[in-house]
């Protein structure tokens, strides 16, 4: 895990500093080392901020550059399955200088051009420099896990894991687009390919690009989609355990210590219990809430303990408030996740101790393990699926009425005419599939891309964590993806195969209670006294980005999370914007 950067000038020189003083603004990504590959002209940079956790020698320091130097990669994330790449490309004559997985990417490229993208198992964002062929290459992974921003005007092209190294560049524009604040107060996030920031884009997950200065073009592409369902797939919870064991192995290898997140739910239980199995012991953390009796901390405590598993827990108050004012410096875009705050929490209590975690994302999205599943399931009759999904997913949404009140008149005009126009491309990109595949799909490049994974990135960068998500593992995710709806849902059952799974490793857990995120009790997020006071004072109002009369009626009326969307954007352009 790591902050990568590059730039391109297209005129004249990169001043080596200050882009290295950009690239140190993604040091809470990368504490462990720093590295810089300038080209002889000083046309071309990339750098990098290095979280070591596999050959962390000096052999593994980024950017890494092929035997004749004419490849060059800055790499953020694992490659899982690096050895069996790294056996492959030996058997074609290629030598490796470390035990590193970034090391296959640049053989990998020389071998085997664009076709590596489908032969890489695990997290990524990357950018290589192809100096034979003059062409900057930028890949993201399949499900977005790892970030990547990008700039292009009529002078450079640059890159980065975060906007922050961005709109540090004195060049480049650092105004909020109207239209994708629109689009936070309508989804909680921006969706990519927008940015909160104008000039920026965020390359989309399973996207890559190339670059070509020479000439100035760029070609963006797909590079995966998700499998289509199989009617041979019969998986039981025996084979289904021996998959999720496999990905935890997997995931759960490094030259460092490792642990995982424990929440007391069905998917850490089954993922500590799976690593078990295969004898591996991982220390485990946990956040609870204090004074509240649904809080799911002693759950969790309870699955380590029957384990014979190190744990270490945190609890949080009503005072874990005054963290919302941190957060508008962790995420560098707004976010309106309540659970931002917990998520923060368990990842500072974590880093205090290993480099790593192993986390749970992924799991609802492929086992349908949310109520709006079971609700489509149970429907007699098939719904408009994007209407369906935007009221599913409407926690604090402005509807257009709504907008066009809160919304300065002067940036009216960028209201977008439909506010669910990303969840309409989602559910459009795989329209052939059937009704229950497409609304998991929603939820992968929606909710969980965009905003479960964007949220779990930042959270843990932010204490120089490495999160892993085995539920996202290749092999395990094509198996699962491809079941039927009969294997997934169950009438009063949640998610029967991982509970299957649990009975048989975990034969003493309590009986699954009702499914709860992973958020504490509402009062304790409520926005009222100085925060109120503070979207009173707005300065979005006062930079006349809101209208005065149109949020005062919004305050007056109120609402929990609507209150929340507003005070976390207030914080971010006090940050960002107007400090």
């Amino acid at each position: 895990m790591c902050g990568i950067i590059g730039e391109i000038a297209l005129a004249g020189a990169i001043d080596a500093v200050a882009f290295d003083r950009r690239r140190d603004l993604l040091s809470h990504r990368g504490p462990d080392d720093a590295g810089t590959w300038l080209s002889p002209t000083a046309a071309v940079a990339l750098g990098n901020r290095r979280l070591a956790l596999c050959d962390p020698s000096p052999a593994g320091r980024q950017p890494m550059a092929s035997q004749d130097g004419a490849l060059q990669v800055t790499f953020n994330g694992e490659i899982y399955n690096f050895r069996e790449l790294r056996r492959q490309l030996e058997a074609l004559g290629h030598r490796f200088r470390s035990a590193c997985d970034t090391e296959v990417l640049v053989h990998g490229w020389e071998a085997w051009g664009e076709g590596l993208l489908a032969k890489l198992e695990g997290m990524f964002a990357f950018g290589l420099w192809d100096a034979r062929r003059g062409r900057l290459v930028l890949a993201r992974d399949r499900f977005g896990i790892k970030p990547l921003y990008y700039y292009r005007d009529d002078r450079r092209f640059a890159f980065a894991s975060e906007a922050r190294a961005l709109v540090a560049h004195p060049e480049i524009a650092a105004e909020p687009d109207a239209g994708a604040l629109c689009d936070f107060l309508v989804y909680r996030f921006v969706p990519s390919p927008k940015c909160i920031w104008r000039s920026l884009a965020k390359l989309p997950p399973a996207h890559a690009l190339t670059f070509e200065p020479a000439g100035g073009s760029l070609r963006l592409w797909c590079h995966w989609q998700p499998p289509s369902r199989s009617m041979e797939a019969a998986a039981t919870s025996v084979e289904v355990g021996e998959l999720l064991a496999d990905a935890v192995a997997s995931h759960g290898t490094a030259d460092v210590a490792v642990g995982s997140l424990l929440s007391g739910g069905m998917d850490s239980a089954a993922m500590v219990a799976s690593a078990a199995s295969r004898g591996i012991s991982l220390p485990t953390f946990s956040l609870g809430f204090s004074d509240w009796p649904a809080s799911e901390h002693g759950a969790a405590a309870a699955v380590a303990a029957g384990l014979g598993l190190s744990h270490r827990q945190w609890l949080l108050g009503p005072e874990s408030l005054a963290l919302v004012e941190r957060m508008a410096t962790v995420f560098d875009e707004p976010l309106a996740d309540i659970s931002t705050i917990p998520t923060f929490a368990v990842c500072a209590l974590a880093g205090g101790h290993v480099k790593g975690v192993l986390s749970g994302e992924g799991s609802d999205e492929l086992f349908g393990g949310y109520d709006w599943h079971h609700r489509l399931a149970a429907r007699e009759s098939p719904p408009d699926l994007v209407s369906f999904y935007g009221e599913a997913m409407a926690m604090g949404s402005f509807a257009g009425d709504e907008l066009a009140t809160l919304i300065h008149p002067r940036h009216r005009e960028a209201i977008p005419a439909d506010p669910h126009w990303f969840y309409r491309a989602c559910a459009e990109a795989v329209a052939d599939r059937p009704l229950l595949e497409r609304l998991r799909w929603l939820d992968l490049r929606s909710f969980m891309g965009e905003l479960v994974l964007t949220k779990v990135d930042r959270a843990s960068m932010a204490a120089s964590l490495e999160a892993r998500v085995p539920f996202l593992d290749q092999r395990f995710f094509d198996a699962v993806f491809r079941l039927p709806a009969e294997k997934l849902w169950r009438r009063g059952e949640q998610k029967p195969l991982l509970a299957e799974l649990l009975r048989r490793l975990l034969p003493a857990r309590p009986p699954a209670r009702p499914k709860q995120g992973f958020v504490g009790p509402d009062r304790y997020y409520r926005v009222g006294g100085r925060w109120l006071d503070l979207l009173r004072r707005s300065a979005l109002v006062r930079d006349r980005w809101f209208s005065a009369g149109g949020l005062a009626t919004l305050l007056e009326r109120g609402g929990p999370w609507r209150l929340w969307k507003l005070l976390v954007l207030e914080l971010w352009y006090r940050r960002w914007v107007a400090p």
